[in-house]
């Protein structure tokens, strides 16, 4: 973590995690803390004794009603109705204020939020000002519609593009005036926020001591003046390590409701409407102002950015972002988090600006994504419309090469375990738990998109309560539902579907559905809400991490209840997620009998499978996601800012040969194909193998100096091979397929033998993965495998290795497939790793490899040293380098990067880089020049 202390961390999101309201401040209402995980704000604490008020018995919700109605829409709050997510308590419904008797008695909520601020109860979003400029009580979402006619049906936090907005939460009752320097404003939560994200780096905030957000506020900022920005901008830097970007509101509302909601959003999530619906999708106007709304970030984070910032770019808002800073900042270190799912190819390819988005993230250096499906659809993306090699590791572009990784999002968990023991949570479980004494509670939170499947989610509760009769009546499925855009919410097709279920099952003490939106509930409630669940249910059709679904598993640290999670979450793709109750959503019946499972599962059963999903969620934490995705980012930018070869100096034998010379005790490590012998292409083609003369003379002469211990590295393998080089130089060390096997040097009272470094290995991945890359050659003119005894290589070039012919381009695309193919389905599985070049490449297990055969030479007990198979060298902890060595001089000339980067931990190490791309190294050195250097030091005794 010190690497993140030295440096300032730029996180560029959509929306900051602070906006600005205008007047002054007011005490926080429930919106303020509402899922962020972590609220930043401290919440009101219940009055002693509030949970005995209640001298009545427990009301049901359709006594809380001023009115019944079986037409429910859970897209509407009505007038007329109290302030009540659950339920009512005798005693507490006193009205206040100028409220007259028609008004229907004030909810729990209301009463609460009464006898803490004394009466006034704080703006929110669904609350509405009367004449007097007195607030009404908060309206809670049910689902219940008001008798009057003309009501708005959408009562809800909106987009920030939206033109329905509150007062009291935005700047939009003030845009067209011109707000100056004096007008009041104080800093709140930001509700449009990317929870996930600001937890997470909250989580770290004691090791990311330098941190500057840059995003937009959320509201409605043309009427602001320049003097109000300036002032703005200062406060958010000193008191919330924040950047506002100004973007005018009729362009970030095109962006945002129509390109990013209506065009990229649904393309993310596998729902491509058909051509004759809308022509949104595929002839989107708002792609512009997309592009607009990236370069004004692109602006803002240029300006602001200092030498030693990272600039970590997130989601698909800001797609463009990476390319422009690029382009405008060329050696910054740049990351993009995708938080989303991404699809296979054939769906991404259906956009029309499709490269433009591909190439604007391709400007980062590292990509990361949540799943290893979601990071190998955008390789393949990226390989099939821009005809770039996609590698398991990222992509290759013409200048330079991206890191594609995989990092799991998480949640703080001691963060959350903290807000769990709040004295307020415990009361609010005990009162949700005498509200439905004898109930079963379903829960489930999603946005009300067609995406998110909650109308799958209610017809399978309908099928539910069809095929089992007996829990009609005693189980209530709660659904909070998260802020949308309302054209998405109207696709989503929600209200019907409540309507209809209510209607057939609702009775004068008993509502199947309840609705709430995220607004209507404040963060203790939610985690009862969370902890009195009997299950929780997530039915999306295609999402990236269910991170709901983690708070739930830790607030049933007590009660164990199960998990009902849709398969097409990132969540479920991960093992230690498996223990959930798997659905497919698009099956109610499936659903319906995941529900049944749940609410019967036996005790034991759902602690052993809680204890599973609990294991995963404290390892896969907010705090391992921000510090693995930074530092692999900082880590990627230096290895390409090392590209450029001519940064490292060429070999001066005149002054390493001093060294050479006084020291007693040497270690010579040298490549051989590649570095010292040249290897043909008609030689690899007939697989005959002739030591080369001069190269094997050379090495003879420097084994014969008694200070020297030599040892020649190669890929090829033993058997026809590597045996004859050993026959005609018996007194070099020699590893083979590229650590799989060494050969031990002869000693004064023993013979070398061969020693296997995979004898533990499982080679059975070998069958499947020739099967691959025979189906691959078939396809592919030319090409051929090589079956080696631990490894294999595939050849996919065999001509002109400077062909840059449309042939060669499709070899090159086939072997990028190949690869994707054996690591997606045998790397995981078996261990394995690629290792690509310029005309083939080569697959053997992961943890093998020359730097490790060369830290076993290294250790005291290696081969180096004695002759013992079963030294302790040969197990696979002690392959790591030991900084203690005997050798007092040691010299290394190869390819291996990663050996390369091992040997300099040594302080008498002599590191010599014979490939043309960027090294570690010391030193640089043409192929052409290796054996007369090898001479000078053989030469210079």
């Amino acid at each position: 973590m010190s690497s993140l202390r030295q440096h300032r961390i730029i996180i560029a999101s959509l929306f900051l995690p602070t906006t600005v309201v205008l007047g002054d401040s007011t005490p926080s209402s429930p919106a303020d803390e509402v899922f962020v995980t972590t609220p930043q704000t401290t919440e009101p604490s219940l009055r002693p004794g509030l949970l005995h008020k209640s001298t009545g018995p427990l009301r049901s919700i359709v006594e809380d009603l001023k009115e019944k109605s079986r037409h429910a829409t859970p897209a509407i709050t009505p007038r007329g109705e109290p302030a009540n997510p659950f339920a009512s308590f005798s005693g507490l419904g006193t009205p206040t204020g100028s409220q007259t008797s028609s008004v229907a008695p004030q909810s729990l909520i209301g009463a609460l939020a009464s006898t803490i601020t004394g009466g006034f109860t704080p703006s929110t979003n669904g609350g509405t000002q009367n004449g007097n400029n007195e607030q009404t009580p908060r309206r809670h979402q049910t689902t219940h519609s008001s008798s009057s006619a003309g009501q708005t049906r959408v009562q809800r936090r909106m987009s920030r593009g939206s033109s329905l907005r509150t007062p009291s939460r935005s700047l939009s009752s003030s845009r067209h005036d011109s707000m100056s320097l004096s007008a009041k404003w104080h800093l709140e939560n930001n509700p449009h926020c990317n929870g996930g994200l600001k937890n997470a780096v909250d989580s770290v905030a004691g090791r990311m001591t330098h941190k500057l957000w840059v995003g937009t506020l959320g509201t409605n900022t043309d009427g602001y003046r320049e003097s109000l920005r300036r002032s703005m901008e200062w406060r958010m830097r000193d008191e919330a390590d924040a950047l506002p970007v100004w973007i005018p509101d009729a362009e970030f509302a095109s962006c945002y409701d129509e390109f990013c909601h209506q065009v990229l959003w649904p393309c993310l999530h596998y729902a491509i409407p058909d051509a004759p619906k809308t022509k949104s999708f595929y002839e989107s106007e708002s792609y512009k102002q997309y592009v607009a709304v990236n370069q004004r970030f692109a602006d803002t984070i240029a300006a602001a950015y200092k030498d030693g910032d990272v600039i970590w770019v997130n989601d698909y808002h800001l797609m463009l972002l990476p390319e422009m800073l690029r382009t405008r900042l060329p050696g910054a270190p740049i990351g993009f988090f995708m938080h989303v799912a991404f699809p296979s190819s054939e769906i991404f390819r259906c956009l029309s600006d499709r490269e433009d988005l591909l190439r604007g993230v391709l400007g980062a250096d590292l990509i990361g994504f949540q799943t290893a499906n979601y990071a190998r659809h955008f390789r393949q993306t990226v390989s099939r419309i821009l005809a770039a090699e996609a590698l398991p590791k990222g992509v290759q572009l013409e200048d330079r090469f991206v890191d594609v990784g995989v990092f799991p999002m998480g949640i703080d968990v001691s963060s959350l375990d903290e807000k769990k023991h709040n004295p307020e949570v415990a009361e609010w479980v005990q009162l949700l738990r005498q509200r439905y004494t004898g109930m079963k509670l379903i829960v489930g939170r999603d946005k009300l998109d067609g995406i998110q499947g909650v109308r799958q989610k209610l017809q399978a509760f309908e099928a539910f309560l069809d095929k089992y009769p007996e829990y009609q009546g005693k189980i209530v499925l709660i659904q909070v539902a998260l802020q949308t855009t309302e054209e998405n919410e109207m696709q989503g097709s929600v209200a019907d579907v409540v309507s209809h279920l209510n209607s057939r099952f609702s009775t004068l003490t008993y509502q199947p559905v309840v609705f709430l939106h995220t607004q209507d509930l404040t963060f203790s409630q939610y985690i009862a809400l969370l902890t009195v669940a009997d299950a929780f249910m997530v039915t999306s059709l295609r999402e990236g991490m269910a991170l709901r679904t983690h708070e739930f598993v830790e607030c049933q640290e007590e009660r164990h209840r199960p998990l009902i999670l849709s398969e097409f979450t990132g969540s479920y793709s991960y093992s230690g997620f498996r223990s959930c109750i798997p659905i497919n959503p698009w099956d109610k019946r499936m659903c319906a009998k995941a529900i049944y499972q749940a609410l019967t599962m036996d005790k034991d059963e759902a602690k052993s499978r809680w204890e599973d999903l609990h294991s995963h969620v404290v390892t896969q934490s907010a705090q391992a996601f921000v510090t693995t995705f930074l530092v692999r980012c900082i880590r990627a930018n230096v290895e390409h800012l090392q590209s450029d070869a001519l940064a490292v100096a060429a070999l001066d034998v005149q002054r390493v040969l001093p060294r050479y010379r006084h020291s007693q005790k040497r270690l010579l490590l040298v490549d051989f194909e590649g570095t010292m012998w040249q290897r043909d292409m008609e030689t690899i083609i007939s697989g005959k193998f002739d030591p080369p003369q001069d190269a094997i003379a050379l090495l003879n002469r420097l084994a014969e100096d008694p200070k020297n211990e030599v040892w020649l590295l190669s890929g090829l393998p033993v058997k026809d091979a590597l045996e004859k080089a050993a026959e005609v130089a018996p007194k070099i060390g020699i590893v083979a397929e590229n650590g799989c096997f060494i050969k031990t040097r002869t000693g004064r009272n023993s013979e070398s033998q061969w020693l296997s470094m995979v004898a533990n290995f499982n080679l059975t991945w070998k069958a499947p993965c020739l099967e691959i890359l025979n189906y691959f050659s078939e396809r592919t003119p030319g090409s051929f495998v090589e079956e080696r005894e631990a490894s294999i290589v595939w050849r996919f070039w065999t001509k002109d290795e400077d062909d840059n012919s449309s042939d060669r381009q499709w070899a090159r695309r086939q072997a990028a497939e190949a690869q994707n193919h054996i690591f997606d389905s045998l790397g995981e599985r078996y261990g394995l790793r690629i290792i690509p070049g310029a005309n083939s490449f080569l697959v053997l297990p992961n943890n093998i490899s020359r730097s490790t055969a060369v830290g076993a030479i290294l250790h005291p007990g290696g081969p180096a040293h004695s002759l013992a198979v079963q030294a302790p060298w040969v197990a696979p902890e002690s392959t790591e380098m030991e900084n203690a060595t005997d050798f007092d001089f040691v010299l290394t000339i190869g390819k291996d990067e990663k050996l390369m980067r091992r040997l300099n931990e040594l302080d008498n190490a002599e590191t010599i880089s014979t490939g043309n791309k960027g090294t570690d190294a010391k030193w640089k050195l043409d192929p052409s020049e290796v054996l007369p250097a090898l001479k000078r030091f053989a030469e210079g005794k």
